[in-house]
């Protein structure tokens, strides 16, 4: 199995693309995204992982920028959720729910 792809993200909040040896935005980390390659950042400074942090950041960019997909009452009930008990399955279900949406859609626009 192949390692990923490592970003690095500098002090100077630009994130730096090892693979293609460039400075990338977040538009960028979206394509990959989109083109399901595998991929960690990494904080330059401290050497910690904030892969989810970015990702964070391109989902905020995204629901500023076009027609938001999360509705502001989701939105509070997944803040609601961090600190209680069900925290973990409630991201379990969320994960789970669209790795299902997202096969049926596949299987739909295939047939």
């Amino acid at each position: 199995m192949n390692e990923p792809r490592t970003v690095k993200k500098y002090p100077n909040r630009r994130l730096y693309d090892t693979v293609e040896s460039r400075y990338i935005t977040l538009a960028d980390i979206r394509r990959l995204v989109l083109e399901s390659v595998d991929f960690v950042v990494i904080d330059k400074k401290t050497q910690s992982d904030i892969t989810r942090s970015i990702l964070l950041q391109v989902i905020a960019e995204q629901e500023h920028d076009g027609e938001p997909l999360m509705s502001c009452d989701f939105l509070a009930q997944v803040i609601r959720s961090y600190g209680g008990a069900t925290r973990a399955v409630i991201g379990n279900y969320l994960e789970q729910s669209l790795r299902q949406f997202a096969l049926q859609a596949g299987r739909s626009s295939q047939g």
